[in-house]
């Protein structure tokens, strides 16, 4: 676990695997951080050089004041991978890492091997953006309970909640933890996200997979956006999954991220 520092912030990040292997990257999800990628670690980084950080605002990297945006994000990435000294990656992440990934790939073709999009969009429809406006007004209470309640509906299925009350539960001192003025600023540039036009210019191959009953980024209305502009996209939805699809099915998660890795290095 390191620390660099790349357009003017200092980041948060870990290498787990063979450094011989190819690298994936796996940005996280808005409110998540580096641990939040524990069912995947394990099982990726015995293959691949797994390359997991927190983006700015994020975790253990540096809470820069606002505003960001979805395109400092995908510089930071570039600056951390050339600092780093890789020249080209694998890259994926979840939700608004997926968005990151995105980005990245139409902006920085030339780095990208493939690109895993995991409940992800392109654009933020209005009920989108009123939920993340619950979500704004709930961490603005700086209530960690009501913060983790105005989310949980949004992010879990009703038979994942339902099986996993303690679990969950377990996340209202992660929510405790956060810097609510980052959270805000991470927020921002989510609901400024409009990069639709821009998936064209994304030539590598690309992975879009969602919990097939992922109710906040529902893959019908938005996989299907980001699919049609990219046409050699494979699409995957995961059966009996919601939103954050990585804890709820992970072994479907793996399987699917391992077959399309191994194909394409």
């Amino acid at each position: 676990m390191s620390t660099i520092q790349v357009n003017g912030v200092t980041l948060h990040y870990e290498w787990h695997g063979p450094e011989d292997a190819p690298v994936v990257v796996l940005s996280n999800g808005v409110l998540a951080n580096t641990a939040s990628w524990f069912n995947q670690t394990p099982v990726l980084s015995k293959r691949f050089r797994l390359l997991l950080y927190d983006c700015r605002g994020q975790g253990r990297s540096e809470h820069p004041a606002g505003p960001y945006s979805m395109e400092m994000h995908a510089d930071d990435l570039a600056a951390l991978l050339r600092a780093l000294g890789v020249e080209k990656a694998h890259i994926g992440g979840i939700s608004y890492g997926g968005e990151i990934s995105l980005l990245f790939a139409a902006k920085y073709p030339e780095m990208t091997r493939t690109v895993i999009a995991m409940s992800a969009v392109s654009e933020v429809h209005p009920f989108l953006k009123a939920q993340i406006d619950l979500w704004t007004a709930a961490a603005s209470t700086r209530d960690p309970a009501l913060f983790f309640q105005a989310t949980v509906t949004h992010n879990f299925s009703a038979g994942f909640i339902a099986a996993n009350q303690a679990f969950l539960q377990a996340s209202v001192p992660r929510f405790a933890a956060l810097d609510i003025d980052a959270v805000l600023a991470l927020f921002d540039a989510f609901q400024r996200l409009d990069i639709t036009d821009r998936l064209s210019a994304i030539t590598a191959p690309t992975l879009l997979l969602y919990g097939a009953e992922d109710a906040l980024k529902p893959p019908a209305v938005y996989g299907r956006i980001i699919a049609e502009r990219i046409p050699h996209a494979e699409f995957l939805t995961v059966p009996g999954a919601g939103h954050v699809v990585i804890w709820e099915k992970p072994d479907a998660v793996n399987s699917a991220l391992l077959g399309f890795l191994v194909k394409h290095s």
